[in-house]
Order: C-alpha cells, then sequence, then structure tokens
C-alpha cells in the first residue's frame, strides 16, 4: 500500500503539472491517506519515551536546573510514562551528573535512559570519555545517538562508511557486556535513507545485531513528509524484526503527524516532550501525540489523560514559559467559544462544536465574553460566576451591550476574568464597596542612572480616611506598594496577595505617544491566580484601575467582610 501510495502521487503530480487540474491529485491523496488510517497497523504495546529533561532542555530559552529536572520527573511518573531521558551525562556538565546522583534517591517508579553518542572515530571504547560518563551514572537504560547520513559520517565525523559502522558495533557491545539496555537513536535516518537507501538500513542492522533493543528513526531536521515516514518506516518493519522507535522534529510544523503516521506504520516506540520543547522549532509533542492516539486512533493507552492539562501547565511553568492557551486538548482557550452562535449551539448539543468532552483530558469548556458574544455567552458565564440570569431578563442584554462597549473602547475581557466577574457583580447588584481611593500622587526621580518612584495614596472607609507611602522602581510599583500598605490595614489578609505579572500593550498605536494602552495584571494568592484589565490614554491611570480591581476581586472572592473603622 505505501509503494502504490508513492506511485500514484508521481504520476498525478505529473498529469497535474501539464494539465494545471489538481482535483484528481487531491482525490487519490485523500484516498491514500483514509486508507493509512483505516488500515493501520498500531502496535499492541507502544512505548512512550519522554525526552523533556534533554531535548527539551536544548529549547532556546530553557534552561533546566538539578532541582526544575527532578521535579518534572516526579510529574511525569506520576502520569505513568514508560521511560524518562534524564539527560547526557559529561564530565564537562557536572549538573548532569548530580541530577543521575539524586534521581537515584528518588526511587521513581520509572526506568530512566541516559544519552550519549557512539564512541569517536578510530578509537577504543573502553577508552572513549562519553562511554565511560554514560557508564557512570549507572542507569537502566543507555539510549546511544549514531550517523546513519553519509553526510555526517563522512562530512562532520570525517571517517569512512565501514569505521562508522564498527562505532556503532562496539559500542552497543560495550554497554551491553556493562549490563545495560540499549536504545539506539538513528540520528539523521529519513535524510540517509533518502540519500543512500542501503547504507541506512545497515547501520539499523548493527545496531539490532549488536543487542539494541529498540532501534529509533529519527527525523533530525524535522524535513519529512507524513507520507515518506510511513512508508520508509513500513520498510524498516520488513528488514528489522527488533522494536522500532520514531523521534520527529518540528521544524516544518509536521513532528505530530510524523510521529502518527510512524506508529501506524508500525513503530512502536515514541520519544517526545511535554508540550513540544525542544531544538530550534521543537520536538514532537508528547501531549498531542497521547491524546490523538487515544481519542483519534482509538488506542488504549493506559495513561490518565485527565492529567494532560495538569502536566503541560506545570512543565510550562517549570521552563519559565508562558502558557500557550491556544494547544490543542490543553490550552485554556482549546474549548473556548467566543462567537454567540457558537456558545448558543454548544450548550444546547456540545457535540456541535466540540470534537471531545473537554474532561477526557483535564480541561474545561469556555464560553467567552467578547465583542462577538450573544445573549447564550453572557447566560452562561453568568451561571460560572454564580448568578441566576436569563436570556429574557433585561439585566442580561444591558450586560451584553456593556461588554460590548467596553471591548469598543479597548478592553478584552478573555483574559482578564477577574475583571469581568466584577463587572457582572457590580451590575447585578452586589456591592464592590470596599474602600474608596481618594487620591495618589507618585514623584519620580533619576540619579546616578537609577531612577526611584515615590507615592503617597489617600485611602477612605467608612469616612475614616488613611494616607501611606511607598516607594518603588517606578510610579506603578511605588503606587502598588503604598495602595497595599494601606488596605491591610482595614484587611490584613491582603498580606497574601503577590502581583505576579503585569504586561503594557498599545491600543491605538498610530496615535504615538497619545495612544491608549491596555495593562493587564496578573495575581496570585492561596494557590489562586486571577487577572484583571485597565484602559486608558495613560498607563498609570490603566494601571491603577487594574491594580484597584485586583485587590477587590480578592476580597470579594473570598468573602471579606467590610470594615467598620472607629476614629483614633
Amino acid at each position: 500500500m505505501a509503494t502504490k501510495f508513492s506511485t500514484n502521487l508521481k504520476k498525478i503530480l505529473y498529469k497535474s503539472s501539464s494539465k494545471g487540474n489538481y482535483s484528481e491529485f487531491n482525490n487519490v491523496l485523500s484516498s491514500d491517506i483514509e486508507k493509512m488510517v483505516k488500515n493501520h497497523n498500531l502496535s499492541n504495546n507502544i512505548e512512550f519515551y519522554d525526552t523533556t529533561l534533554r531535548d527539551g532542555n536544548q529549547a532556546v530559552g530553557i534552561n533546566f536546573s538539578v532541582e526544575d529536572k527532578l521535579k518534572i520527573a516526579r510529574r511525569l511518573s506520576d502520569f505513568g510514562i514508560d521511560l524518562i531521558e534524564g539527560g547526557w551525562p559529561s564530565e564537562a556538565n557536572s549538573s548532569e551528573i548530580e541530577f543521575f546522583r539524586n534521581l537515584k534517591v528518588e526511587k521513581l517508579d520509572v526506568p530512566i535512559s541516559a544519552i550519549g553518542a557512539t564512541r569517536k572515530p578510530n578509537s577504543r571504547t573502553e577508552k572513549d570519555q562519553n562511554l565511560i560518563d554514560l557508564l557512570s551514572v549507572n542507569t537502566d537504560y543507555t539510549t546511544i545517538v549514531g550517523k546513519s547520513w553519509k553526510l555526517h559520517v563522512e562530512k562532520v565525523l570525517e571517517t569512512t562508511e565501514k569505521e562508522n559502522l564498527r562505532m556503532i558495533t562496539e559500542s552497543i557491545e560495550h554497554l551491553r557486556d556493562k549490563g545495560r539496555k540499549v536504545i539506539y537513536d538513528a540520528e539523521h535516518f529519513f535524510d540517509g535513507y533518502k540519500e543512500d537507501k542501503e547504507y541506512a538500513l545497515k547501520t539499523l542492522e548493527k545496531a539490532a545485531e549488536s543487542g539494541a533493543k529498540t532501534v529509533v528513526l529519527c527525523d533530525t531536521r524535522g524535513n519529512s513528509l507524513p507520507s515518506e515516514v510511513f512508508e520508509v518506516t513500513r520498510n524498516v518493519k520488513d528488514r528489522i524484526k527488533e522494536s522500532i522507535g520514531i523521534h520527529t522534529h518540528n521544524d516544518k510544523g509536521l513532528a505530530l503527524a510524523n510521529s502518527l503516521f510512524a506508529t501506524m506504520a508500525g513503530a512502536n516506540h515514541f520519544q517526545g516532550t511535554v508540550n513540544g520543547i525542544g531544538e530550534r522549532c521543537g520536538n514532537a509533542n508528547l501531549i498531542e501525540f497521547v491524546a490523538n492516539l487515544e481519542l483519534s486512533l482509538g488506542y488504549k493507552t493506559e495513561l490518565d489523560l485527565t492529567k494532560l492539562t495538569r502536566l503541560s501547565d506545570y512543565v510550562f511553568e517549570i521552563a519559565n514559559l508562558n502558557r500557550n492557551n491556544y494547544m490543542p486538548f490543553v490550552g485554556r482557550y482549546a474549548f473556548a467559544h467566543k462567537a454567540g452562535l457558537h456558545g448558543h449551539a454548544v450548550l444546547k448539543f456540545p457535540k456541535a462544536y466540540e470534537s471531545i468532552d473537554p474532561s477526557l483530558v483535564g480541561n474545561a469548556r469556555m464560553i467567552s465574553i467578547s465583542s462577538q458574544a450573544g445573549l447564550a455567552n453572557i447566560v452562561s458565564r453568568a451561571k460560572e460566576f454564580g448568578f441566576q440570569l436569563d436570556r429574557s431578563d433585561q439585566k442580561a442584554k444591558s450586560l451584553l451591550w456593556k461588554i460590548k462597549e467596553m471591548e469598543a473602547k479597548g478592553y478584552n475581557f478573555e483574559n482578564a476574568n477577574a475583571t469581568l466577574h466584577l463587572l457582572y457583580a457590580t451590575n447585578l447588584g452586589d456591592d464592590l464597596n470596599y474602600f474608596d481611593l481618594v487620591n495618589w500622587r507618585a514623584f519620580v526621580t533619576g540619579e546616578s542612572g537609577n531612577v526611584r518612584a515615590e507615592c503617597s495614596v489617600k485611602l477612605m472607609v467608612n469616612q475614616e480616611t488613611l494616607i501611606t507611602a511607598g516607594e518603588g522602581n517606578g510610579p506603578v510599583n511605588a503606587f502598588d506598594l503604598a495602595l497595599k500598605k494601606a488596605l491591610q490595614v482595614y484587611y490584613p489578609e491582603l498580606t497574601k496577595v503577590r502581583l505576579i505579572g503585569y504586561r503594557v500593550r498599545e491600543i491605538d498605536v498610530e496615535k504615538g505617544t497619545a495612544a491608549a494602552v491596555r495593562v493587564f495584571i496578573e495575581f496570585e494568592a492561596e494557590g489562586i491566580r486571577w487577572s484583571t484589565v485597565g484602559v486608558s490614554p495613560n498607563v498609570l491611570k490603566a494601571s491603577e484601575e487594574a491594580l484597584v480591581d485586583g485587590y477587590v476581586y480578592f476580597l470579594y472572592r473570598r468573602g471579606s467582610k467590610k470594615k467598620n473603622i472607629q476614629s483614633s
């Protein structure tokens, strides 16, 4: 079937190029891919191998500490992953050695693999420093990387084809003799296969003959198409009887598709990273692969998919990366419905706009409120906030128009759930008058290259006034410190609140320095996070609005009682 697919493509491409008609090409392409999916050769026992701690750590902007890696390893173990690649131990990188040493104390319920390269050309295995380092960490598995593309053999390693085969054979045999289970990663395999099929396959055969438990086909440059990966994997299955793995990169946005097609062609070992983080454009996304395998192809992974969203969020947090709210399955907006038509339909019949139940992957539906919202969205969010509201209620219509009016001015409530909640509460009759901000003043000074700001705040609660001052690295920081100092006199619970994010974005860029700005502020307390938004041509006014909303929301959400202040 795979060979026919390739032949048909060539024929139709030729006809299409000469006649300018692509309909026949599309029909054949769709037909053959449909056959692949329907007649897939999924293994009964697919092994899930996570390389977040090594390949993920190679992404620009990510630098996991030893403790970071231990935290992620614990989560992966709890998730039920089959194998964790811990890193590349090296005498030049003591932190990797330290990680493996600390990992022994953890006693995680999952095998660990260290990764390294085959011995150097024309050297002895017992003297090769890389192999010595691999053996020093005493892991259950060792993943060994070898070359399968002649370009790398000749131009990078600067050796011969025969010596490269000896390097593969002797390195694996040496590790096997020392009691290691070996996984062989055939680097640049698909590129090598396209250039010299027989030599690329020969490297796999040498690895298998030497005792490798699994041989992994690596699309190291992310340069292959799903059809190619399917066909090549099928051909490898005919030559190699050992377990076949797949390791793909996302340089052309095809890492996930290529991994799935390899699996449908019979690969039974998958390598990927949580959230797809990794070198250049990243690796195959473990989250999306597992979810598609089970929810699209019907394979029972025996993994707890309800932990996928939390696992994704956790790794984003540890990696100090912004969460990808648009990621399939686990993104905050993966099941968000913004258009009024969509919101109305999905509340009646979820299948109308959702391919799966969000709870299957630990996520939740979101009915977004925006300028495109309808009454169904308004009523649905009211229920989430604990309000009873009917579509025929005039308050629902008033809220809808109020939100549309504010969004026209530049407000965006999709990332400011707390401000939206307060808007509902105010318009539906809740009393949010915890305090009155009478005024505030900020003074900014620059001296010897340093800029500091001082701020005084005048606050009133039940006709009693309090003036406090704060000093910060800028006027917003100083205002925040002074405001919080004053509020804590009345509401000491606010000491728990921490500001963890502050973002400013221009709305009317063409107006230059007179442009209106949108300020988002994120808060955290008692294990809960919330966000607020403020909009104004004055960045300080927008910041004031978002800061005040943030503290009011905390008091409102936890049910703090308004204080009766006695005169001193």
